[in-house]
């Protein structure tokens, strides 16, 4: 999808060099409708330059940054010095992404949708998630909870979260804790099972986290959440040890988390 309208003073755009010439660079815009930069010879590289060519190619993908933007005069400015290689880098993994998930909208909607149609369904993405990949990854993640403010129709967000799930490679993080359990009762094995069961939370694990509850040697038991971030992937890990350690207390017994072993590894 490409933008309608002009790009903003101070963003950078991603183009393809178009014409070189000796006084700059043409750039046509990847990300903007009918819309082509001007790369003056200054702004190309730092220091003198000889000879243009020495710096970039034709139909070459580069990102710049935009100096200016005169509408009426149809002008937009470029600079290509003023763009360091970690912006480079960012800039073209969202061009990439954004390409995806143009490609996922199609997937969902079918390759006979029209613009008009394309735009709309975009446009809800973009103003719930400032970008198409953002909002599918979060419909990956989160699932219709995650589109619920997006201006789309109920059959729309049931398209979006199916493609997502089907297609996009969500990014996850796995934590690791321990609890040792312990009870003094005769049927203390019962107890400690109950506390494990607690552990698992009932239902009260969020969809996008993966909570798995394994036995490493008694009394201690190993937790291990994978979630799509640490805040949530520490949260679930936590709670569900809190869950246990409540459990084995009210049971009569006694517990605690830790986040090594401190038994010897098998």
């Amino acid at each position: 999808m490409k933008y309608v309208g002009w790009p903003e003073e101070g963003e950078l755009v991603v183009g393809k060099v178009d014409d070189i010439e000796d006084f700059g660079v043409f750039v046509d815009l990847e990300e903007y409708e009918g819309k082509r930069g001007l790369v003056h010879v200054s702004e190309v590289a730092s220091g003198w330059i000889k000879n243009v060519r020495d710096h970039v190619n034709e139909d070459q993908t580069v990102v710049a940054k935009v100096l200016g933007v005169d509408e009426s005069a149809q002008q937009i400015d470029l600079s290509l010095k003023d763009v360091n290689d970690h912006q480079h880098s960012d800039k073209i993994q969202e061009w990439k992404n954004e390409q995806k998930a143009d490609k996922w909208l199609t997937l969902a909607f079918g390759e006979d949708m029209d613009d008009d149609q394309f735009r709309r369904i975009a446009n809800g993405l973009l103003g719930g998630f400032g970008s198409l990949y953002e909002g599918f990854e979060q419909a990956a993640i989160h699932g219709y909870e995650a589109l619920e403010d997006a201006d789309l129709s109920e059959d729309e967000k049931d398209a979006v979260v199916e493609t997502a799930r089907e297609n996009v490679s969500v990014p996850y993080v796995t934590v690791t804790g321990y609890v040792t359990l312990t009870s003094p009762d005769s049927d203390g094995v019962d107890d400690v099972k109950a506390a494990l069961q607690a552990a698992e939370g009932n239902g009260e694990v969020p969809d996008e986290a993966d909570l798995e509850v394994t036995y490493v040697g008694a009394p201690e038991y190993r937790l291990r959440v994978q979630a799509p971030n640490y805040k949530t992937a520490e949260t679930q890990l936590e709670t569900a040890a809190d869950r246990a350690v409540a459990k084995i207390g009210e049971l009569g017994g006694s517990g605690n988390f830790h986040r090594e072993r401190q038994l010897d590894e098998e």
